[in-house]
């Protein structure tokens, strides 16, 4: 049984870091020019060669996105910068556009090329033309059941690809015009405005200025936003049907959400390939899924079409049942003190949950006393970024993250 990839999003390089260390086999990550998630911060061809040994250095592999639907002039500066990715060590990129196959196919062939999910490859004749094209993996469109997945598998030998966590968009595989037409900001050039999380009433055509909500919840509905994707209960046979990467959205999450999630689907692959016949989902890997910001999950298309349980119907949009403030720099064992790097205000009196990288102790502890970087006893941390030292009663593992219940 093939063991499939776990692969992860990253935004800067502290996602990076993290998704490696919480278990990730490979990341996904972007430049400064030719992808589509203007909204992170992205890499320069210094930084993706940092990101590049730090992953290769762990074993893990990176792959960068080149999958903007490039005009004539999008195309300015694309054979030099596709040769400087391959100069830094990169293992792929993720291509959308058949043009800039075409460029990548010619300038850098000996660089793998990922078919993006905007490619939209539903079916088998499609995965066939790109893999005698010369692509070496099609990252499948989200519009596929289980089925029609396992169709294509049999009829194509290069690798493929699946989402199985994160934001889904509402248009076909994310080619969305919403964002263009309303804001003047192209969402296939890297710059979506996500229009389709607004809200939204109904106005009828001779009553101008009177707006009726889909819900009755006086303040309109989430009518064109999709819930988020999690296929944890989908595992067992997402590996049976030969898929070789599992994909987790969410360049521009946070890196908390990076943590724990690829933290959760690691625990999940490893376990299931461990014992097979006896895998069952653990509740725990769901209710540590919730703990991250989300809009309620849904399977999407992979029993078949989607109901409108898959819709967002909801009063609020984002759940957010847990807030996290900080992250483990160092733990002294003599002293019992940890050096926090603050992310969000928490104080004295409170409870905290620890977050460790796979196979390190977590749990939960009061803060009892918080001191400033510089040892003066403080009460709270108010300000994002700032050093905190804490007495903790059990070691912490550096690059462990601290949470507690509540949004901020």
């Amino acid at each position: 049984m093939q063991k499939p990839e776990l692969l992860a999003p990253a935004g800067d390089m502290e996602k990076l870091r993290a998704a490696v260390l919480y278990g990730a086999d490979a990341v996904y990550l972007g430049g400064k020019r030719f992808g589509l998630r203007m909204g992170a911060e992205n890499f320069d061809i210094g930084e993706i060669a940092e990101a590049v040994d730090f992953a290769h250095t762990r074993g893990v592999r990176l792959y960068v996105t080149v999958n903007i639907f490039a005009h004539n002039r999008d195309l300015e500066g694309l054979p030099e910068y596709l040769c400087l990715l391959r100069e830094t060590g990169v293992d792929g990129i993720i291509v959308a556009d058949p043009g800039v196959f075409a460029v990548a196919s010619r300038e850098v062939p000996d660089l793998p090329v990922h078919i993006s999910t905007q490619a939209n490859v539903t079916n088998r004749e499609s995965a066939a033309l790109w893999e005698r094209l010369g692509a070496r993996r099609l990252v499948l469109a989200r519009e596929l059941s289980l089925e029609e997945i396992d169709a294509i598998r049999k009829s194509v030998t290069l690798e493929l690809e699946v989402f199985v966590h994160g934001a889904m968009c509402i248009s076909y595989s994310g080619r969305c015009l919403l964002s263009n037409y309303m804001t003047g900001r192209d969402a296939n050039l890297g710059d979506c405005a996500q229009a389709c999380r607004w809200r939204y009433a109904l106005q009828e055509e001779k009553r101008p200025g009177q707006f009726f909500p889909v819900a009755e919840d006086g303040r309109g509905t989430y009518i064109l936003s999709s819930r988020d994707l999690c296929l944890l209960e989908h595992i067992p046979g997402l590996i049976r049907a030969g898929v070789s990467s599992f994909k987790i959205e969410g360049r521009v999450k946070g890196v908390h959400y990076v943590a724990t999630v690829v933290k959760v689907y690691r625990e999940a692959i490893d376990r299931y390939l461990d014992n097979p016949s006896g895998y069952k989902t653990d509740p725990a890997w769901l209710e540590e899924l919730g703990k991250v910001s989300n809009r309620d999950y849904t399977t999407g298309f992979i029993s078949g079409g989607p109901d409108t349980a898959g819709q967002g119907h909801l009063e609020k949009i984002y759940r957010r049942p847990y807030s996290f403030v900080g992250i483990v720099a160092d733990y002294n064992p003599t002293t019992g003190m940890a050096e926090i790097q603050q992310r969000n205000r928490f104080g004295a009196g409170e409870t905290l949950e620890v977050l460790a990288p796979p196979g390190e102790p977590g749990g939960t502890f009061r803060v009892e006393k918080m001191f400033d970087g510089e040892g003066s006893p403080i009460e709270s941390a108010p300000h994002p970024c700032q050093t905190v030292l804490l007495p903790v009663p059990f070691p912490l593992t550096p690059h462990s993250m601290l949470r507690r219940r509540g949004s901020i």
